[in-house]
């Protein structure tokens, strides 16, 4: 079998259910995922599913395939991705796969993997797929290893619970409104929540793979407008947004106010470097200048890396940093936790923060902040969101930037503001974000990249069409 090229991505493995994502296809995977985890010296496997209708068959197929190669299975039913990840600390295995598709339409699901406590990405994403296509996972079903499977439907998720409880500790009760968008998330939240003494207003906590409301994704304003509507109807002092497989968070104030990720990320740098001064603090390259002000002002340092929660957490396990967290809504604890992206654990901990405040909107509000756009999308054909960020790299005339960092696409730091670009490692789009101190210094530093990317658009023959 030659499974599409296209479904294995940077971070995960996904495609569309029945089209390039089959049964036969996750089933191979799995034996080819037990290879590795073989070579790795472990016989263990945690799986768990979020609420797509697709997950139960699609962990059945997973399942058939890592027990053909001798790899047991610890089936944890259906969870937020992040109790996958608990459960590979708590069994000790290191090792584990959500069967999720994230905040995808209903139509996809997909695998985010770790073996021996690494999460997969890149290369050894493309390893499965070559073990696959060379036909050395079949070769290795053939042999009829015979193991099994432990069922922890509710034990893992109860224990990943009660985890929280015992570590988080609020100041006073708070009222909050949890939207979960009608993924995995809304089965857990809210009495997760109730535990540590909230007054929870449920919005779309029912688990539906058919996400009837609303998209669920955080990320985007439109899919917080039901959330900021329900704070501003209630006595709400906050509101929390979950994404489909519960690894990524929103938040919004009594105003209607979204408190983006990075600025979030500050809330809590201040929080963990009061025990752990002279921490650093990882950073995606998407996020606010004013999140490395403000770590150094807080006795910490700073770290920008590239994006992408694979990448963020190889760093945060190489510099043993106690907090991380990316643009996109996943954030790191690694600090009382275990570092992992954790939008439940995060939900708690950021209560836990602001049960200290009077006005917790206040503070949220107060954070550092300035004009900046969210993240934008320039879409290309497949490879030419690489080549242009290559040229643009090389290229690129920015006559009033003090500093280039390419550590991921290209960021020009300016006296008052940056501009990034780089290709998103699973969509063929190139990713913008731009911010400044004042409107018109984000003007100017706009023009200057869609002068830079029309022209090197031009000698490419790309067309583009500029999204700001």
């Amino acid at each position: 079998m030659q499974p599409a090229a296209s479904i294995f991505k940077a971070y995960d493995i996904r495609g569309v259910v029945d089209e390039t994502l089959t049964d036969e296809v996750v089933t191979l995977i799995g034996a080819a995922l037990g290879l590795l985890i073989q070579r790795a010296g472990k016989s263990e496997c945690v799986v768990g599913r979020d609420g797509r209708l697709s997950g139960p068959r699609l962990v059945d197929a997973l399942a058939t395939g890592l027990l053909s190669v001798g790899i047991d299975v610890i089936d944890i039913g259906q969870v937020p991705t992040p109790v996958v990840y608990y459960g590979t600390v708590k069994t000790g295995c290191g090792t584990g796969v959500a069967v999720t598709g994230s905040h995808n339409p209903p139509q996809y699901n997909g695998l985010k993997m770790m073996v021996a406590g690494a999460t997969l990405w890149g290369e050894a994403i493309q390893e499965i797929r070559s073990l696959i296509v060379s036909g050395a996972a079949h070769a290795a079903m053939k042999k009829a290893h015979r193991v099994g499977v432990r069922r922890l439907d509710t034990e893992m998720a109860n224990q990943f619970t009660q985890a929280i409880i015992e570590d988080i500790h609020l100041q006073r009760p708070m009222s909050v409104v949890i939207d979960a968008g009608n993924g995995v998330a809304g089965g857990m939240a809210p009495e997760l929540l109730r535990a540590l003494g909230c007054r929870v207003t449920a919005l779309y906590c029912e688990v539906d793979g058919h996400f009837p409301n609303h998209h669920p994704d955080p990320a985007h304003p439109e899919n917080l407008q039901d959330l900021i509507a329900a704070v501003q109807a209630g006595d709400a002092e906050i509101g929390l947004a979950f994404d489909g497989d519960g690894d990524r968070l929103g938040v919004v104030t009594r105003s209607g106010a979204i408190i983006w990720p990075d600025r979030q990320l500050m809330l809590y740098a201040a929080d963990v470097l009061k025990n752990r001064p002279g921490a650093e603090i990882i950073f995606d390259v998407k996020c606010s200048r004013h999140v490395a002000r403000w770590v150094r002002h807080h006795g910490g340092i700073p770290v920008m890396w590239k994006t992408g929660h694979s990448l963020i957490k190889a760093k945060l396990k190489e510099t043993g940093a106690p907090l991380a967290g990316e643009m996109s809504g996943h954030i790191f604890f690694n600090d009382r936790w275990f570092g992992f992206d954790d939008a439940l654990y995060t939900a708690a901990r950021l209560l836990e923060i602001v049960s200290r405040f009077e006005n917790p909107s206040a503070e949220l509000e107060g954070l550092p902040n300035c004009p900046s756009t969210p993240e934008l999308q320039l879409a290309t054909r497949e490879g030419e969101n690489v080549r242009l960020v290559e040229r643009l790299r090389a290229e690129g005339d920015f006559p009033s930037a003090i500093e280039r960092i390419t550590i991921d696409g290209i960021r020009v730091e300016y006296a008052d503001g940056f501009g990034l670009a780089r290709p998103s490692n699973t969509t063929p789009v190139v990713v913008l974000r731009f911010e400044a101190d004042s409107d018109e210094a984000l003007q100017r530093i706009q023009a200057e990249f869609r002068s830079n990317l029309q022209r090197i658009g031009l000698s490419l023959n790309i067309p583009l069409e500029l999204p700001f």
